[in-house]
């Protein structure tokens, strides 16, 4: 889904392969090799290209975020994901329970923490 965004968001500011990989810092050949999907790109690599193009990571990627109960992910369950995925884009890509599970640990935790400052 990576090199069908990339394509898409290329276009989309009407920019040729040459030029997007100029503004970037990369070869051509390099750009054409993620766009064709030989070649994956590094965190911060994924990351210079969202910023350049003023998107998130999750959009670039082509991810859905799903919401349970139309409640949206607090700024601590945000940062817990945020950092998750610096360590390994594919940590939970296919395991969206399993990350429901670490959040709900990971609040846990925290609450008791709290708690035991307070004393």
């Amino acid at each position: 889904m990576f090199n069908k965004r990339l394509v898409e968001l290329r276009k989309q500011k009407n920019l040729s392969q040459y030029e997007l990989a100029e503004q970037l810092g990369f070869s051509r050949g390099k750009l054409a090799n993620y766009e064709q999907g030989t070649r994956q790109p590094d965190f911060e690599t994924l990351q210079k290209i969202a910023d350049f193009f003023g998107v998130s990571l999750d959009y670039l990627l082509g991810r859905e975020v799903e919401q349970a109960n139309d409640t949206s992910l607090s700024k601590a369950q945000q940062d817990i994901i945020e950092f998750f995925m610096k360590l390994d884009g594919k940590l939970f890509e296919e395991q969206p329970e399993e990350l429901q599970k670490v959040l709900e640990q990971f609040e846990l935790y925290y609450r008791m923490y709290k708690e035991q400052q307070k004393r």
